[in-house]
């Protein structure tokens, strides 16, 4: 029997799951015990690669062996992963042992970018490879469509964070609100905390990744000017 929450995020995933227990270990933690998610990680892990590299390969024909594999890496890295678990609000139906919720692991970016890869995992093994497809292309659809195959840098988020690893400090904490507005529209809101700055910065965009790489991008204009 799934939770509440648990069935809201398959809502937002637009999946069923056959077999619940399945979505149960997927989202259970190491730390809770030997049942967790480390087998569907691997896994999801494997599908996720064969089918962004698939997508990639039939969207650019003229595109060489080595962007191709750059797209793809820059795709299915645990930052991007990580985004898309906060952006399903992932953090809130993690299974965590004790020590891990006492240390906020269920903000903890690998973790939150290991257990995507479980669920996706976990989801082929519950309703087989066409339907995991369907789920990552859907989950990966915007970050896909916004490609400029001529113009592949670095975004704002990982610029931070390889800014913030030279300088061996803490990765960014990320936390996202959304905005209620009298049109209707989306609006969100996102604080990132970093160590070297005294208060986290704040940024607003309509969806959970332009708020962050906005917050992302004015870190790094401060920390530029410090550093």
């Amino acid at each position: 029997m799934i939770s509440k929450k648990q069935s809201l995020l398959c809502k937002q995933l637009q999946l069923e799951f056959n077999n619940p227990s399945l979505l149960q270990q997927a989202l259970t933690h190491r730390s809770v015990g030997s049942n967790n998610n480390e087998r569907l990680e691997y896994l999801g892990d494997a599908i996720l690669g064969f089918v962004i590299a698939d997508a990639l390969y039939k969207r650019f024909p003229n595109v060489k062996e080595g962007k191709l594999s750059r797209l793809r890496a820059s795709l299915v890295k645990g930052v991007t992963l990580a985004e898309i678990a906060r952006e399903l609000n992932l953090g809130e139906v993690l299974i965590l042992g004790p020590g891990e919720l006492k240390s906020g692991g269920f903000r903890r970016e690998s973790i939150l970018a290991d257990t995507v890869e479980a669920i996706l995992g976990a989801f082929y093994l519950d309703s087989g490879l066409e339907q995991a497809q369907k789920l990552i292309l859907h989950l990966f659809d915007e970050r896909l469509d916004s490609i400029d195959i001529d113009e592949i840098i670095k975004d704002p988020k990982t610029r931070l964070q390889e800014l913030l690893q030279s300088r061996k400090q803490s990765l960014p904490i990320y936390s996202v609100s959304e905005i209620k507005t009298k049109d209707s529209q989306p609006l969100f809101e996102a604080s990132c905390q970093v160590e070297l700055l005294k208060k986290p910065v704040i940024a607003q965009g309509n969806s959970h990744r332009k708020a962050e790489k906005k917050a992302a991008e004015r870190a790094l204009t401060l920390l530029e000017g410090k550093l």
